[in-house]
Formats: structure tokens, sequence, C-alpha cells
């Protein structure tokens, strides 16, 4: 019994044995099967070269570029299509190219699977032909005696045919040739203009002054004020008649009825190097709106680089029509220092200062007017007003009515102060009273390029139930009242503003018209001016001496400071900027 017993556990134990062993070989025989059966995993195949497929030069016609991606089992074979110059071409993200303008250009195609790896071709395109879209002429606007060389800058750059004509208004005064040279032939002014050859009709003209022309003068010489009268009577067309520096006194008004013609204008000019300019004092008239200083009644006259002081009424008041006043002062006159009325049209008020003017009623006398029945396309380029009781500039109309007047690089600052620095309570104290009529119905459309308004008592630029047109370019209102105020009442026709900067006024701005484009001004775009923005901000700088030639002086006041947020943040509104872009404000950063 015992011995059956012990043979049945050994037979257990090798039954145990047999069965361990076969788990090993079992998990021995899994291992293997499993080193030999590795697990699959999808793989990210990368582009490895693209090259583009297309013609390598172009005319006018769209060429459609194809982009071949290797490996061709690449995971993305998508690419993004672009050109290096998307004025002379563009490429659409089928890969059509579209030609612009002449030039070369590169189109890459970069493969969107994060690789960067791309493809490059370079494309010449011609025969496209670029038409002139502006001109622009540069240098000196003035010569004293001298050749000026005038350049024409033209836009686009790749215009196809980039050929010029030059021509002058008035031979007689100068002479141009075919490459822009200036000759001077006498003392005076008149239009250059410059043409594009291309066909486009595209030009551009300046107003060209000479002076101090020397010689034998081509004129009568005056010296005493009855010689003046009695010239000025007896002038015709082409008369040029030479003022000797020094005080001329005058007891009553100065008529001119007579006319000159488009092309032989009558002038009254300085004698070229006097040491001194002639000054026109009427100081002994009353005051009465009957005493005016000078009384233009006629057309065509070029009056230059005479002072009027003291006048009874007006300084100046002009009637007649096509007349240039350069580089003369009115100040200290009983009225306006300049005023244009009475039908008066197409003059040109060129490089003249009005100021100090106050009547005793302390209520209208005014730098410059052309106001009340005045005519229609006056002109005011480079003048200055300033500490007159009234208005800088006074457009109110009284009898004429939907009339245009134009201000370019003009300054109006300090107005309804008096000479003695004092604010009067009565005068209106505008830099630029824009318009207004006594049944606010009339309209005055005016337009104002490159133009300051600064520390006036009132507006900078007004309103006043203006219900014309009114357009402000590339100007700057500054420590006015109100910067720029036009209201909704009596509410304007149209308000255009574009890249004006306005600051630290006491009173809010408006801007409100029947229809308004105001844009890229320094409060719109996130942008903001200050005094950081600035070489100098110092209001007597605006009345430094102008320069030789009569052209305002050259000043830090409002000239932008490197770095300035304001810097090519404005848009082309047709005046010639550099830069990228137009800069806000009414000076250019050199």
């Amino acid at each position: 019994m015992e011995d059956q017993k012990y043979i049945k556990k050994q037979l257990m134990k090798q039954l145990i044995k047999a069965l361990n062993f076969l788990s090993i070989i079992s998990l021995l025989s899994l291992t293997t099967f499993c080193q030999k059966e590795p697990i699959i995993v999808d793989k990210d195949i990368k582009v490895s070269s693209i090259e583009i497929s297309g013609a390598s030069s172009t005319g006018e016609s769209n060429e459609q570029y194809t982009a071949v991606v290797k490996p061709e089992n690449a995971s993305v074979k998508t690419v993004q299509w672009s050109t290096s110059d998307a004025s002379i071409a563009t490429i659409n993200q089928s890969g059509q190219l579209t030609p612009k303008s002449n030039g070369i250009i590169t189109i890459t195609a970069k493969a969107t699977d994060g690789s960067n790896i791309k493809g490059i071709k370079s494309v010449q395109i011609s025969g496209i032909t670029v038409l002139v879209s502006s001109i622009t002429i540069e240098g000196a606007t003035s010569s004293i005696g001298g050749t000026v060389q005038l350049s024409a800058s033209l836009s686009p750059s790749n215009a196809s045919n980039t050929a010029v004509n030059w021509s002058v208004a008035d031979t007689s005064i100068i002479t141009v040739n075919e490459n822009g040279l200036i000759t001077p032939v006498a003392n005076g002014n008149t239009t250059v203009k410059v043409t594009a050859q291309d066909g486009s009709g595209i030009e551009a003209s300046i107003e060209f002054t000479v002076s101090g022309m020397v010689g034998s003068l081509d004129g009568v010489v005056v010296d005493n004020s009855n010689d003046f009268i009695s010239t000025v009577s007896a002038a015709s067309a082409g008369d040029k008649i030479y003022v000797k520096g020094g005080t001329y006194v005058f007891n009553s008004t100065i008529s001119i009825n007579n006319s000159g013609s488009a092309a032989n204008k009558i002038s009254i000019l300085p004698v070229p190097d006097d040491s001194s300019r002639p000054l026109f004092d009427f100081s002994s008239m009353s005051e009465n709106s009957s005493n005016r200083g000078i009384k233009l009644n006629g057309d065509y006259w070029h009056i230059k680089g005479i002072d009027v002081k003291g006048a009874g009424d007006n300084g100046m008041f002009i009637s007649g029509h096509y007349n240039t006043i350069e580089f003369m002062s009115f100040y200290e006159n009983k009225d306006s220092g300049l005023q244009i009325g009475n039908g008066g049209s197409n003059n040109t008020i060129l490089n003249c200062d009005s100021y100090y003017n106050a009547d005793s009623s302390l209520e209208n006398a005014d730098g410059f007017a052309a106001k009340l029945d005045v005519g229609t396309g006056n002109k005011f380029i480079g003048c200055r007003a300033w500490q007159n009781l009234d208005d800088g500039w006074d457009g109110y109309l009284r009898g004429s009515d939907n009339i245009s007047t134009y201000h370019e690089n003009c300054w109006a600052f300090n107005n309804g102060y008096l000479k003695n620095g004092s604010v009067t309570t009565s005068g209106d104290g505008n830099g630029f009273k824009t318009g207004g009529s006594d049944d606010k119905t009339l309209k005055h459309n005016a337009t104002y390029y490159n133009c300051i308004a600064v520390g006036n008592t009132h507006d900078g630029f007004d309103h006043n139930s203006n219900r014309g047109t009114v357009a402000i370019y590339n100007s700057g209102a500054y420590k006015n009242k109100n910067n720029i105020n036009f209201s909704t009442t009596n509410i304007a026709a149209s308000l255009t503003i574009k890249n004006t900067v306005s600051f630290e006024g006491t009173s809010g701005d408006r801007y409100d018209a029947t229809s308004t484009d105001i844009s890229n001004n320094s409060w719109q775009n996130g942008l903001s001016a200050s005094s950081a923005d600035y070489k100098s901000l110092s209001i007597e700088l605006l009345s430094s001496p102008r320069q030789a030639d009569g052209s305002l002086p050259n000043i830090d006041f409002m000239k932008l400071v490197d770095g300035s947020d304001l810097i090519d943040k404005g848009v082309d509104v047709g005046k010639a900027f550099t830069g990228s872009a137009p800069d806000i404000g009414p000076f250019e950063k050199n």
C-alpha cells in the first residue's frame, strides 16, 4: 500500500515537470513570433524639392505655371504661390500669372507641409505699354537773374515713354529749352508747363517769378508820388514802372483803371537791388469806407514789392481780373489789408503779408478778404495774416453765390489780437473764415492746401454757416479755440479733410456737412499729434522775415522730427510727397 502511494507521488512530480517544460516552450515560441512580426506605423513623407514649370518670359497675356513636387509620394503636395513684386505681376493660387508692367520678377512656389522647401523661377515681362499718370515739376520757382534747371518727375517710375515737352506762357519773361533749363529775360512772373509725350495728356505747371534783373531797365523809373500817379494813369499793355525805394506819401486813393493783356501785363516793380523797399504811406487819410489806399479796377496788372500802410479803409481793393499781387505787405490799415470784391475774379495774391489791421469799431478789419460781392477763381499762395482785429481770411458773402477761392501755403496766426497784444472782444478772431452770409444760404467753395491756422482767438478753420463745398488738405491747426469748426447749423454742402493735423485746441473740433470725406488725419487710425512730433511749436517763428525772393521763411515750426508716427500716414491728394505716402500736416519730412 505504501509502495503504491509512493509511485503515484513520483508520477505527479514527473507530470508537473512536463507541464512546466511545455509552458516554457510555449512562452519562448510566442516571444519568437512577436520578434518576427513588427508593428507597422504610417510614415509622414515630406517634400524634398520643387521645380516650377512654365515660360521664362511673357508679354501682356496671362501665363500658367506648374509646381513639380518631389518625391511623388509626398504626403502634402500643395504649394503657396507668390511673386516678388505685385506691381509687375501677380499670381493666383492656381499658378496663373497676370502681368501688370514691364520688369523682372521672381515666382516662388512654397511647400505647405512645413518643410519650407521652395521652388523659384525668374520671369521677364516686356512689351506692356505703361502710360504716365502724374508729373511733378522739381526745382526752384523763382530766379534772381540767373538760369534755373527744372526737371520733370514722372509717375509711375516704369512709364514706357518718359519724354516730355516744356513750354512757357510768356517768353518775354523767361524762355525754356527742351531739357527744362529756364533763362530769365525780364522781371515778372509767368507759367511754366511740362507735358508728357506718350499721349496720356498728363501735364503739370508752376508759376515762375523772375526778379533782380540787372542792367538797363526796360521801363520807366519813378521816385516821387506825383510821377507815380501820372505814370500809372498813362500805362498801357506791356509797360513796366519801376519804383525806387523810400517812403511815398499819398493823401487820397490811387485808382488804377487801365488794363494790360494776358500776353502783356502792366507791371509795377521795385528797382532791382535798391537798399530799401518802396512804402506807400496813407496814414494822413481819415477812417472812411471810401478812403482805400489802392483801388485796382483794371485787368492784367503785376504789382510787386511795395508796402502799403495806414489807409482809411482797405490797403488795396481789387475789382479787376487776372491781376497778380506779389511780395507786398499791408499793415495798420483801417479795414482789411487786401480785399477782393465787386466781381473781382481770377486774381493771384502771391507771397504777401497782412497784419496789424484794425478799424475803430473793432469789428471788420481782416488780413485778406475775398468776400461780399467777390468773383470766382481768386488764389492766395504763400501768404501770411497775423494779429488782424477780425479774421486772417474772411470769405463772408453778400451778393455773390457759389464762387470758389483757393488757398495754398497760407498761414493765419494770432488773429483777434491787436498790435499791442491785447485781445479784442468784438472781432471774430478766426484764422480762415470759409464763408457765411446774411441769410445763411450762400455757398463759398474754399480749398486749402498746406495751410496753417495757429493761436487764433476763435476758430482755426471756421464754418460760419457756409453752405458751400470746403476741402482741407495737408494742413495744420494748433492752439485755436476750435481748431476746426463745422457745425450742424446751416450745414455745409460738403466737407473733405485729409492728411491734416489738429491738436491742443481749447474746445473740441466738429466736422459736420451734408457730405463728408474725412480720412488719414491726426485724430484717426490710432494716431495722436503732440509736441513730441515737432522740431518747434514756437508761434513767433511764423512772422520771421521772408526769403529774398519773397517766399515763406524756412523755419522749424510744425516740421516733423525723425520717428514721428505722422510720417507716411497720409493719402495721395495730388501733391508731391516723399516716402511711401504723404505725411500728416503742412510740411513733408525731408
